[in-house]
C-alpha cells in the first residue's frame, strides 16, 4: 500500500468518524444514550413533546443513578435531563419541529442507524438461508435488468416461468415437500432485518428535504442573482422538491409500489396471520411485537417524507413570494448589529451586571409645527365662549324626564321622612316624577352620603319611566339616616384633611 493509498483511507476513516452515527456509538455515555433513545422513540412513538423527553431522560437518569450505576460520574451525565436533550440536539441525535401548537422531538437518522446497529430487539445477525437467498435474489434481478441483450432476458424469464410451472404441479399433485418451521422462523429474522433499516431511510430522505430547503432559502436571501431568475428557479423547486435530491427520487419510486392503501392493508393483514402460524410461537415477545408493527412503520415513514415535502414547499413558496432583498439586508444589518453590541457589553460587564430593560421606545418631541408659512404673525387664540347658562331654555319636560336624578326634590322629599326610614318604602312613597330608576340610583347616592346600614333582606320596588311603562329592581335593604351623623361627618373630615 502506498502513502497516497494509506492517507486517502485514514482521511476517509476521520471524516467517517466524524459522523454523528459513530459518534454516539463510541461516546462517553454511549449505553445510556442509546437505552434512553430505544425507550422514548417506538413505532407508534415516532415523535416526543420536548417536555415530555425532559422529564423522561430526567427519570431514567434518577433511576440508575439510584440503582447504583453512576460509576462516579463516568456512566450517566450529571446534568439534568433538559440539557442532556439539548446536548443531543446539538451534535445531531435529534431533531426539534413543531406539531400543530407543540415543540417535538425526532430521532434523526443519524440516531435511528445507531440504534439499528446496537440492536436492543434481541435479532439475530447470524447469515442464514434466507438472507443469502435474498441477496441471491437480488443480485439476480439486477443482472437481468442490467442485461441488454434481449435472447439471455427472454431466456431467463423462460426458466423462471418453468420454474414456477414445476411448483404449481407439485402443489397439484401433493408432492410439495412442506417448509419447516426453522425454515419460516429463518425468513421472519430476514424480514425484521430488512425492516429494521426502513425507519433510517425514510428519515434520510426527510432530512434531505429539509437541508435542501435550507439551501434554497439560504441562496435566496444571499441575493447574488437577479431576482426573477431567482424566482424562476427556486419556484421549481419549491413546486418538485421531490425530485430534487437523489433520496427524493429514490422514495418517489418505492411509494408508487407502497403508496396503494390496499397495498398496506394487505400486508397488515399478512403480518396477523403470520403470527397466528405455529412458527411463530418460536420468536420472542420483542420480535413479534416488531413483526405486526412492520405495515404502520412503513405507513409512518411514508408520512413523515410527505409531511417535510409539503413544509418544505410551503416555506419556498412563502419566501418566493415575501422576498424582499431590502428588507433581507436591513434585518442583516440590523442583527449584525445587535451582536456586536452585545460583544462590546459583554468585554466591560460580567454576567452578574444587572441590566436595565428598556420599558418603553423613546418619542420624538416635535413641539407645534407651524401650518401655514405665508403669516409669521403667532397663532391667535380663540375668543372666549359666551356665558349663556341663564338663557337655556327646554323645549318641553319629557327633555328633562329623561336626564339624570332629581337631586332637589329628593333631598326636599328625605328631610321629611324622620330621623331614619328604609330606602325601599320611601323609593315606593315618592312623587311619580321622582320615581324613576335613575331617581332609585339618586336616592342611593343620598343614602350613602348620610350613612346607612345594609341588612341582609331583599328589597323589590317597581320604578316608573317617562314614557309610562315600569320596571322593577331588587337589591339589599338599606337602612338610612336622614341627616348626616356629627361623629361620621367629624371622621370624614379629618380624613379629608389627612
Amino acid at each position: 500500500m502506498t502513502g497516497t493509498r494509506a492517507e486517502a483511507a485514514y482521511l476517509r476513516a476521520r471524516a467517517a468518524f466524524k459522523i454523528p452515527t459513530l459518534d454516539l456509538l463510541h461516546g462517553r455515555y454511549a449505553p445510556f444514550v442509546i437505552a434512553a433513545l430505544s425507550i422514548m422513540f417506538t413505532a407508534d412513538r415516532p415523535t416526543v413533546a420536548v417536555a415530555d423527553a425532559h422529564v423522561e431522560v430526567g427519570e431514567m437518569l434518577a433511576e440508575l443513578r439510584a440503582a447504583g450505576y453512576e460509576e462516579n460520574g463516568r456512566g450517566l451525565p450529571s446534568t439534568t435531563g433538559r440539557e442532556v436533550c439539548r446536548y443531543w440536539v446539538k451534535v445531531g441525535w435529534l431533531g426539534q419541529q413543531i406539531e400543530g401548537d407543540v415543540e417535538v422531538y425526532r430521532c434523526t437518522a443519524h440516531a435511528v442507524r445507531a440504534l439499528e446497529i446496537a440492536d436492543l430487539t434481541g435479532g439475530s445477525t447470524r447469515v442464514s438461508h434466507s438472507r443469502v437467498r435474498t441477496l441471491l435474489d437480488a443480485v439476480e434481478r439486477l443482472a437481468g435488468d442490467a442485461d441488454e441483450d434481449p435472447a439471455r432476458r427472454l431466456a431467463r424469464l423462460r426458466a423462471e416461468r418453468a420454474a414456477l410451472d414445476a411448483q404449481i404441479a407439485a402443489l397439484e399433485n401433493r408432492e410439495a415437500d412442506p417448509i419447516t418451521d426453522d425454515e419460516l422462523l429463518e425468513e421472519a429474522e430476514n424480514v425484521l432485518h430488512l425492516a429494521r433499516s426502513l425507519p433510517a431511510d425514510f428519515t434520510r430522505v426527510a432530512e434531505s428535504i429539509k437541508a435542501m430547503q435550507r439551501d434554497v432559502i439560504r441562496d435566496l436571501r444571499r441575493d447574488e442573482r437577479p431576482t426573477g431568475e431567482v424566482l424562476r428557479e427556486y419556484l421549481l423547486r419549491g413546486q418538485q422538491v421531490m425530485q430534487s435530491t437523489r433520496e427524493g427520487q429514490a422514495f418517489a419510486g418505492a411509494l408508487r409500489v407502497i403508496g396503494d392503501p390496499e397495498r398496506i392493508d394487505a400486508l397488515t393483514e399478512q403480518l396477523h396471520e403470520l403470527l397466528g402460524r405455529p412458527f411463530a410461537r418460536m420468536l420472542d415477545a420483542a420480535q413479534r411485537s416488531e413483526l405486526d408493527t412492520i405495515g404502520r412503520r412503513m405507513e409512518l415513514g411514508v408520512q413523515e417524507v410527505l409531511t417535510a415535502q409539503r413544509r418544505a414547499s410551503h416555506v419556498i413558496a412563502a419566501q418566493v413570494r415575501t422576498h424582499d432583498p431590502a428588507r433581507d439586508r436591513q434585518v442583516d444589518e440590523l442583527l449584525r448589529d445587535v451582536i456586536s453590541g452585545l460583544q462590546a457589553w459583554t468585554q466591560t460587564n460580567t454576567p452578574e451586571t444587572p441590566v436595565e430593560p428598556l420599558r418603553r421606545l423613546p418619542i420624538a418631541s416635535i413641539g407645534h409645527l407651524r401650518q401655514s408659512l405665508s403669516d409669521v404673525r403667532p397663532p391667535e387664540p380663540p375668543a372666549p365662549l359666551e356665558d349663556r347658562a341663564d338663557d337655556a331654555v327646554f323645549v318641553d319636560a319629557d327633555t328633562r324626564a329623561w336626564g339624570g336624578p332629581r337631586y332637589a326634590e329628593l333631598e326636599t322629599y328625605v328631610a321629611g321622612l324622620g330621623e331614619d326610614f328604609d330606602l325601599g318604602d320611601a323609593f315606593l312613597g315618592a312623587d311619580d316624577e321622582t320615581r324613576r330608576p335613575v331617581d332609585l340610583l339618586g336616592l342611593l347616592e343620598i343614602a350613602h352620603r348620610n350613612g346607612m346600614t345594609e341588612g341582609e333582606e331583599v328589597s323589590i320596588v317597581e320604578a316608573l319611566r317617562p314614557d309610562g311603562t315600569t320596571r322593577r329592581f331588587a337589591f339589599g335593604s338599606v337602612t338610612a339616616r336622614t341627616r348626616k351623623d356629627d361623629a361620621m361627618a367629624q371622621a370624614a373630615k379629618e380624613q379629608a384633611d389627612d
